[in-house]
């Protein structure tokens, strides 16, 4: 095996490590809100030094494939991609990251029924299976499972723009719990930029994998039809 099929497969294995520990950081934070963990909560917190890490490594390893082994073809498109699905992934860390504190600074449960009328459950569920779609797509370099990303990022687009609306709703019903409102306001919008962050790895896998380039191809087509 050439030396540089060896530094692939170890950056496979860091980009799978950095994967899995970021959705668990998610998942975390998930149970510490649901549960009111603080606990959790502030593993969370603990655990971002290593996300942190996870992204210099990778980053450094990429950037010596590059200068050191000038891959080409697919292997070039490997590294591209690894270099920005790192960048996304530690991003996704960082939304985790402020979860985790907004539950330790607000310091008291929140009530169940906010939890649900905003489908913060719901937007957790469904952030976590795309990324699970992700890691399956990564480690078979299968673009079907990255492609249900896509429409599971549309469910969350659609939760997030009802929130504005459910959130005056609750705050003209019982304004003594403005502070609840507005702090599952933030983490519907946290939640819904993960799944932007997620859907923009799966373009990178495919882009990886097939050599496409997916990214802003819906503004570009659309901006065609209407000429």
């Amino acid at each position: 095996m050439a030396h540089i099929d060896t530094e692939i497969d170890q950056l496979k294995d860091s980009m799978l490590e950095m994967m899995f520990l970021v959705k668990t950081q998610l998942k975390k934070s998930q149970k510490a809100l649901l549960k009111f963990n603080e606990e959790l909560a502030h593993d969370v917190t603990l655990n971002e030094k290593r996300v942190d890490a996870y992204e210099l490594g990778i980053d450094q390893d990429c950037e010596d494939i590059l200068a050191l082994f000038n891959p080409v073809a697919i292997d070039l498109r490997f590294v591209i991609s690894c270099l920005k699905i790192n960048s996304d992934l530690e991003r996704l860390g960082d939304h985790a990251n402020s979860i985790a504190k907004f539950i330790l600074d607000f310091g008291v449960p929140i009530e169940d029924e906010y939890l649900e009328k905003l489908h913060v459950e719901e937007m957790y569920s469904t952030s976590v299976q795309m990324l699970t779609h992700i890691f399956n797509a990564f480690i078979k370099e299968d673009t079907t499972l990255a492609r249900k990303v896509f429409k599971l990022d549309e469910q969350l687009n659609g939760i997030n723009k009802q929130a504005s609306a459910i959130t005056t709703e609750l705050i003209e019903k019982n304004p003594d719990d403005i502070d609840q409102y507005l702090y599952l306001f933030t983490i519907v919008r946290k939640l819904e930029r993960v799944g932007d962050l997620t859907k923009n790895i799966a373009e990178d896998l495919i882009f990886f994998i097939e050599a496409k380039v997916l990214k802003h191809q819906k503004e570009k087509n659309g901006k065609e039809n209407n000429e």
